[in-house]
């Protein structure tokens, strides 16, 4: 596998995937909406319209594209976008793949770990665990079903369901540090499965080199912590102060709608199907992760 065509390339993701293929000597390309300045390939999710070359360009494919589940406060056309921007993004790549003369060995998709549901508990949930029934449990029901049309093509096919990726340019961490003092969401009890970005980054391009590697696996890190953990030492860690009375729920409620009941709930997810897997993490504790994030 040489050349490797990236969705959602200019996303967090996508950028440190980019950069850590690019230092292995792999040829990237992006799909985009517009011709960039790097290597590209046009499509439009909306017109269903691609590029023919690209898949007779690539030798694998890493689909990251997606709207941003918690950019906007979910009215009906915005979880109308949610949905069909994984959906129709997906279902674009297997009728590209599928009129492919020669077609892509390999596709590596994101998922999620909302699959389980908003709140899980405090039972550790693996990927054999049954599937939640709320909104998003049903977009990533639906998004995996499109994967899996993909897999019919005889590709090998991994799907890797994020949590919460921790990073400092953005995503759940740069949320949780913008008020002016840092509090827990609700009870601050609700488990957060999170992976550092780079380790997430890594198991992509794990992903993609281990070919034993097939089907659905978590990615999240070793250590799930709590709200209120997460909260506390990602204050400490960017010196922030910290206020141990959480917001409660009806607040949140009132400003984030529906949305609230992904940050009121939680999920402890096991990651320890991809360490049998081979994989290794760099980042096994909150506070070492959190401690590289901030360090500069």
């Amino acid at each position: 596998m040489k050349n490797i065509l990236i969705t959602g390339g200019s996303g967090l993701i996508g950028q440190k995937i980019t950069q850590l293929l690019e230092e292995k000597d792999y040829a990237v390309a992006w799909l985009s909406r517009s011709s960039k300045k790097r290597k590209s390939f046009v499509w439009d999710i909306n017109s269903q319209t691609i590029d023919p070359e690209a898949m007779e360009w690539a030798d694998a494919v890493i689909h990251l594209a997606g709207a941003g589940v918690a950019d906007q406060r979910w009215t009906a056309e915005r979880k109308q976008e949610i949905l069909q921007s994984r959906t129709k993004s997906t279902a674009l790549l297997h009728q590209a793949i599928e009129k492919a003369e020669a077609k892509p060995t390999t596709f590596i998709s994101a998922s999620a770990v909302g699959y389980y549901g908003f709140n899980t508990g405090t039972k550790l949930v693996d990927e054999t665990s049954p599937a939640g029934n709320d909104f998003l449990a049903q977009v990533v029901i639906a998004w995996e079903n499109e994967v899996k049309k993909i897999e019919s093509l005889h590709l090998r096919t991994v799907m890797l369901r994020i949590g919460i990726v921790l990073d400092a340019d953005g995503g759940a961490l740069a949320e949780m540090l913008k008020p002016q003092v840092a509090a827990p969401l609700g009870s601050g009890d609700q488990w957060m499965s999170w992976i550092h970005i780079d380790d997430l980054a890594r198991m992509f391009v794990y992903a993609l080199e281990k070919t034993t590697l097939q089907g659905v696996y978590n990615a999240v890190g070793p250590n799930p912590s709590t709200n209120q953990q997460v909260t506390k030492e990602a204050a400490d860690a960017k010196g922030k102060t910290y206020l141990g009375i959480g917001v409660p729920g009806f607040v949140l409620k009132l400003v984030l709608g529906e949305m609230a009941a992904m940050v009121l709930g939680g999920n402890r997810v096991s990651c320890q199907k991809i360490q049998k897997a081979g994989f290794q993490f760099e980042y096994f504790e909150l506070s070492e992760a959190l401690k590289d994030i901030f360090k500069h």
